[in-house]
């Protein structure tokens, strides 16, 4: 799920995907950085992605792509699409692993229809709070990679989901990207405040 992260020795990523426009992940539901908000201005994370509309009663099945699907309660503000535009929700249960939402004006088929493959948003100030040591992916996109002696490797660009654990993308200035798997051997600390990953290369890690 999309508000995941894998664990790793300087913390865990957790997945509300970074919204395009921001500093994302992938198109609509990947990880690529596509650019940074202006000053000010909040970071929306996608955490799912509306699909078609379901029954009568104006409900729509969507993705869940949050590790936190608990917080879509009834009352909740979450938003929608490249304008962000505000849904209150009005009702929400699950259907096996998607959820089932309703939304405040959408209450039948046709205008809930209106809402079909558009993304969902939170604001990023708005997110739960993680225990120590994990961070949410949109935190790490952007940091400088170094490895132990201070050297660095270039930017993280991008996470990759492979399932056993994530991938971080490295980009240096220049020559081919460098793939780091994110386990505990190879990622040894994060340090948001100088926007710094310490990382340990094993053989192999980088392309010669």
């Amino acid at each position: 799920m999309m508000d995941s992260e894998a664990a790793l020795a300087g913390g865990t990523p957790n997945r509300d995907i970074p919204a395009a426009g921001n500093s994302s992940d992938e198109s609509p539901v990947q990880r690529q950085p596509a650019g940074s908000p202006g000053e000010g201005e909040p970071v929306f994370l996608v955490i799912g992605k509306l699909r078609r509309p379901h029954g009568l009663q104006g409900e729509i099945l969507m993705d869940v792509l949050t590790d936190f699907p608990e917080r879509l309660e009834k009352g909740v503000i979450i938003y929608m699409g490249d304008q962000r535009r505000p849904l209150k929700i009005c009702s929400r249960r699950w259907q096996n692993k998607a959820m089932l939402l309703a939304f405040d004006g959408f209450m039948d088929p046709e205008t809930a229809g209106q809402l079909r493959n558009e993304l969902l948003y939170v604001r990023a100030d708005d997110r739960p709070p993680l225990p120590e040591g994990e961070y949410y992916h949109h935190q790490l996109l952007g940091l400088q990679v170094v490895d132990e002696t201070g050297q660095g490797l270039g930017v993280l660009t991008k996470i990759l989901d492979t399932g056993a654990n994530d991938v971080y993308v490295v980009r240096p200035a220049r020559g081919q990207e460098i793939l780091l798997p994110a386990i505990e051997q190879v990622i040894l600390d994060i340090d948001l405040e100088r926007k710094q990953m310490k990382v340990h290369i094993l053989p192999g890690l980088i392309p010669d």
